[in-house]
């Protein structure tokens, strides 16, 4: 005899951050909640993020910090939980942390704080949990939606889906979500690899990894939109905060245009210095301005050398362009395997931004990285998690 389904209000699918904090809203608010995942070690891009100490928020984030299709969805859920709604918890649990840089929060100790926090919380509110847990099917019918899983039989009023996007897939990601989108009508707006290094095929990536490890501050800007931070040679490209803020941006075949030197006009520093200084050697005098292997790699590209004096003001203008004006074109990125997030996902159109429920199925939700809201660098998706988490719960 076939044992009863195990019957709950509410059942979450993903046990990441936008999962276990909407499970513990909603449990907190005397619903019967299950959260599932299928992984038995939980929220690993909790735990390796902000290099282990998690950046969970960013004071200054807003609507503006974030990407979609449709650029006003996130604003009702933004305003609806701010970063300041987070910092509170994180006091309630007396977790200590500093602010970066930028707005940009971190755990002094260790991202594991921010784990407990929610587990915590999540027991409080009498959630319960199935990690290890293989949904094998999903359907809705009379009114319920039925999960079969490899740990029995779930019933549930409403279902939440918050099963993150595909990036770094070694940590377990999925492109179940997207499925489970589909299967129930929605559409989905084309994922990509986002917050990703950049990388070259041609000779870019041997000018690169002759400099892998060297950082430098530089301003990069795809189309209308620019950033300005750390940039790092790598050995098959760049990386750094300010290339992988402009890969959410860039488009397949399309050039990057990178300023090496933002506080300096290079090209009318070197015909200063060719005044003043007319013997300097070329290098040292590019020297001054970027590291000496940078510098030399410029030189090397422009096929210049000797002193200054010698130089014709035009050859010195070269530098300034490969300085100032450095155009690139990558050949890709590193792909999901180190994005920190994905772009693209559930169709934002299709959902209620108040509540993240389906314009087409009543009681299915989708919240957090799943969806079609992506953040820049620096706590803002960690922020998406918990405002559109907080927005499914208040909608109870």
């Amino acid at each position: 005899m076939a044992h009863k389904p195990a019957h709950y209000d509410v059942a979450i699918i993903g046990a990441g951050a936008a999962g276990l904090f909407c499970a513990s809203q909603v449990g907190r608010k005397g619903n019967r909640t299950i959260l599932l995942d299928h992984r038995t070690k939980v929220a690993e891009k909790i735990r390796i993020s902000g290099g282990g100490r998690c950046n969970f928020t960013n004071y200054y984030s807003g609507p503006d910090n974030f990407l979609s299709q449709n650029k006003h969805f996130a604003k009702s859920a933004l305003a609806g939980y701010s970063p300041y709604d987070f910092i509170s918890l994180v006091e309630k649990h007396k977790i200590a942390y500093h602010e970066k840089k930028l707005g940009q929060l971190f755990c002094d100790n260790s991202a594991q704080n921010i784990i407990d926090l929610l587990l915590t919380e999540c027991d409080a509110a009498h959630v319960t949990k199935r990690f290890g847990t293989n949904i094998e099917a999903v359907k809705k019918s009379d009114g319920l939606f039925h999960l079969s899983t490899d740990n029995g039989a779930i019933t549930s009023t409403k279902l939440v889906i918050a099963t993150g996007g595909l990036s770094i897939p070694k940590i377990g990601a999925t492109g179940f979500g997207y499925d489970i989108a589909k299967q129930f009508g929605l559409t989905i707006i084309r994922p990509r690899a986002a917050l990703v290094p950049l990388t070259f095929t041609d000779h870019m990536k041997d000018y690169c990894a002759e400099l892998s490890g060297l950082s430098v501050e530089a301003d990069v800007q795809f189309d209308k939109t620019q950033f300005a931070e750390g940039l790092l040679f790598t050995h098959r490209g760049l990386s750094g905060p300010s290339i992988l803020q402009i890969s959410s941006y860039w488009q397949d075949g399309e050039d990057v245009l990178v300023n090496l030197a933002p506080a300096h006009d290079v090209s009318q520093r070197l015909r200063d210095e060719k005044k003043a200084a007319p013997r300097t050697d070329i290098l040292n005098a590019l020297s001054q301005t970027l590291p000496k292997r940078l510098a030399h790699q410029i030189c090397d590209t422009a096929g210049l050398s000797g002193r200054l004096a010698d130089l014709p003001d035009k050859a010195l203008d070269s530098i300034g362009q490969l300085t100032n004006h450095w155009t690139i074109r990558p050949a890709g990125t590193e792909g999901y395997r180190t994005a920190e997030v994905t772009i693209g996902g559930v169709d934002t159109n299709e959902l209620s931004s108040k509540t993240m429920e389906a314009k087409n199925c009543a009681g299915l939700y989708f919240i957090g990285e799943v969806v079609d809201v992506t953040g820049h660098l620096g706590g803002h998706n960690f922020q998406w998690a918990w405002a559109s988490g907080f927005a499914m719960a208040a909608s109870l």
